[in-house]
């Protein structure tokens, strides 16, 4: 019994995280005066899984954790106890790295997996240089919340999330501290919620749209604040801008975005086939507001109003972190004992995951961790009559494994 049964989720949501007693869930834990499984994160990491298939938690402690990491596997979280005093630090020149380079990267942390999670944290490169690059996250995935977090440096490109093909970011709650493009994403970025700090008297924005059109970089209702003469954004390549009902101090430069040109180096230059594509609505500046942000919605795409711009907008409808959708099941099968769950994306299974039917069969998980099917093993064979009523998970967990914002947890799976 596959495709052309109607099935759906009866799915009940939980919040952002899962209670036990007065604790977040967390797989390990990490505690620099080794009250935790582990004293440093870097330990944590090594004892992962080396195929890590589902969404693995590692709480930090409150404390200082002078390391810089390198997230290699996909479905991590890295969760702090509190935004200001959990913290990851590192001093790091990305010439340094770049002239000694060892396998972790050359920032703070360092992401080359998808559905990534840094949540709660300070994360800051310490090195006291104004100007160069000092990454304090770096990454080539896709798929990457950073959420209630500080992030910082002295010098320049302190967020480079950089997979420029397929790089989707969400960033909210946070606060960003830099030198020049310190928050410079390529691919599709959605920020909401946040601040900006400008060290220098230099562009604090840095969009890349260099293989798809739709590519965009959207600020919602963040501030911007730097030292005198800071600028907004600026780009080399072809690039986007969104900016909504933002804030900009009296400190921010009368100088609009940016494209630059290597006058010296054109070889360097890249074809810039769309043009400007700068678009405002609902922002002010502290002091006076500056005629090249004011609202341009007859510039806008046709029919496209500021409501419409979301994080489901934002990544062309592939990936939605805010969304409180549940996964889908999209079929099942039954083979004498054993039958087979199919969902519309992968699964976190935690704990002993059993579901009991309104006749009281019990179906225990069997295999699948981290996959978009299930198979549970039945008492005795199911029949029609079993499946009329929901299937209630009567113990464990099941939750959407793709990177949001909310766990999505499974709480009953109803099949007509």
């Amino acid at each position: 019994m596959r495709p052309g049964i109607a099935l759906f989720l009866a799915i009940l949501l939980l919040p952002a995280y899962v209670i036990r007693g007065n604790e977040r869930y967390a797989d390990v834990t990490v505690a620099w005066d080794g009250s935790g499984d582990y004293r440093s994160i870097t330990e944590a990491l090594g004892a992962m899984p080396m195929f890590n298939y589902q969404r693995y938690v590692i709480f930090i402690k409150n404390g200082v954790y002078n390391e810089k990491i390198l997230l290699d596997r996909d479905y991590v979280t890295i969760l702090g106890e509190s935004r200001n005093s959990t913290i990851i630090q590192y001093s790091q020149l990305r010439s340094d790295w770049q002239t000694n380079p060892d396998h972790i990267g050359a920032a703070v942390i360092n992401i080359t997996a998808d559905d990534v999670i840094l949540e709660s944290l300070t994360i800051r490169n310490t090195q006291p240089q104004m100007g160069p690059h000092a990454f304090a996250v770096y990454g080539t995935g896709t798929r990457i919340i950073i959420e209630n977090c500080r992030v910082t440096s002295k010098g320049g490109d302190t967020v480079s999330l950089w997979n420029y093909k397929d790089g989707m970011y969400y960033h909210a709650n946070c606060y960003f501290e830099g030198g020049i493009d310190f928050v410079c994403p390529r691919g599709w970025c959605y920020i909401r919620d946040s601040r900006f700090y400008e060290n220098d008297a230099a562009a604090a924005l840095w969009h890349a749209a260099v293989t798809n059109k739709d590519q965009k970089l959207v600020l919602n209702r963040c501030s911007f604040d730097g030292v005198k003469g800071f600028q907004l954004a600026r780009h080399h390549y072809e690039a986007q801008f969104w900016f909504l009902d933002c804030t900009f101090s009296e400190t921010m430069a009368d100088e609009p975005i940016l494209h630059f040109l290597y006058a010296d180096e054109p070889e360097k230059n890249r074809p810039y086939f769309y043009g400007d594509r700068y678009y405002f609505y609902g922002n002010h500046r502290t002091g006076g507001d500056y005629p090249w942000h004011r609202d341009n919605r007859d510039y806008w795409p046709k029919g496209l109003s500021p409501s419409d711009i979301t994080p489901e907008w934002t990544f062309g409808g592939l990936w939605d972190p805010e969304s409180e959708k549940k996964p889908a099941m999209t079929g099942y099968s039954i083979s004498g004992l054993k039958i087979i769950i199919f969902f519309n994306e992968s699964i976190c299974v935690r704990g002993k995951v059993i579901l009991e039917t309104s006749t009281g069969r019990k179906l225990i998980f069997s295999e699948g961790v981290g996959r978009d099917m299930l198979a549970f093993t039945a008492e005795i064979p199911l029949k029609k009559k079993d499946f009329m009523y929901p299937l209630v998970i009567t113990s464990g967990e099941l939750i959407g494994n793709t990177a949001s914002v909310k766990e999505r947890c499974i709480t009953a799976l109803v099949i007509n």
